[in-house]
C-alpha cells in the first residue's frame, strides 16, 4: 500500500529526461514491482518519504499533500541565527523554471504564491545555527529561499549564498494517516553526515518532533 524510506542526498526523487536512476527506480528495482511517487525532496535534500505501491494510494496521499494533512519536519544549519528563535515565516514566492531559482516577491501576481513555516532554533553556535522547520506549504525551495532572504542561508546552499558543500537540510520526520484505514503513522529517520556531527546531541526523535508552540 505504502513505503517509506530514506532519500540519501544527491540522489533524485524522481527520474529524468537525464538520468535514469531516482528514489523511484531504486525502490522499484528493490521491491520488483512499481511504485509511484506522491511527492519530493531536492536531489541535494536528503531524508524521510513516502511512496504508494499502488495507484489508489498513490491518489489518496496525493490529496492528503495537497491538503496539508502531512506533516514534515526538517532540520537545517543556517548561517548565523535567527531572532526571535522561534517564529513563523510568511512570504510570497515566484519559482523562475528558467533560472532554476525561487524569489522573494513583495505583491501576488501570476505564478506567485503563499508560503509559510514554522521554526525553532535548537542549538545556537557562533557562526551556525541548528533549527528544526515545519513546512505548513510546500513550496519550491521554500526552506532555502525564506532563510535566504532573511540573510541566513543554509550553511552548503551555494545557489542561495550559503556556500559550497553538502547543503544543511534534511528531512527528518513524516506523520500521515494511511491511505486505506486512517490510522496514524509516523516516519523518523535523523541526518548522519559529517556536517550535522557538531549537533548531534540535538538530532534525537524527541527533540525534533516536540509539537511546535502555537505561534502566530
Amino acid at each position: 500500500m505504502l513505503l517509506a524510506a530514506v532519500k540519501p542526498a544527491g540522489i533524485l526523487s524522481q527520474s529524468s529526461p537525464q538520468e535514469a536512476e531516482s528514489m523511484l527506480s531504486l525502490l522499484s528495482a528493490q521491491c520488483g514491482g512499481t511504485v509511484y511517487p506522491v511527492h519530493r525532496l531536492d536531489r541535494d535534500t536528503g531524508g524521510v518519504m513516502v511512496f504508494a505501491r499502488t495507484q489508489p494510494a498513490a491518489a489518496a496521499l496525493s490529496e492528503a499533500m495537497a491538503r496539508r494533512e502531512v506533516g514534515k519536519i526538517y532540520c537545517c544549519i543556517v548561517s548565523g541565527c535567527p531572532q526571535p528563535e522561534r517564529g513563523i515565516l510568511r512570504d510570497l514566492l515566484y519559482t523562475d523554471r528558467n533560472r532554476g531559482k525561487t524569489f522573494v516577491v513583495t505583491r501576488m501576481r501570476k505564478g506567485v504564491k503563499e508560503a509559510e513555516l514554522a521554526y525553532e532554533v535548537l542549538a545556537a553556535g557562533p557562526e551556525r545555527s541548528l533549527l528544526r522547520v515545519a513546512l505548513h506549504t510546500g513550496r519550491t525551495h521554500q526552506i532555502r529561499v525564506q532563510f535566504a532572504s532573511r540573510r541566513l542561508p543554509l550553511v552548503g546552499d551555494g545557489k542561495y549564498g550559503g556556500g559550497g558543500g553538502a547543503l544543511a537540510l534534511w528531512c527528518a520526520s513524516l506523520e500521515l494517516r494511511h491511505p486505506a484505514d486512517g490510522r496514524p503513522m509516523a516516519f523518523f529517520a535523523p541526518p548522519e553526515a559529517e556536517i550535522w556531527a557538531p549537533f548531534a546531541g540535538e538530532l534525537g526523535e524527541e527533540r525534533l518532533r516536540t509539537p511546535f508552540p502555537a505561534l502566530t
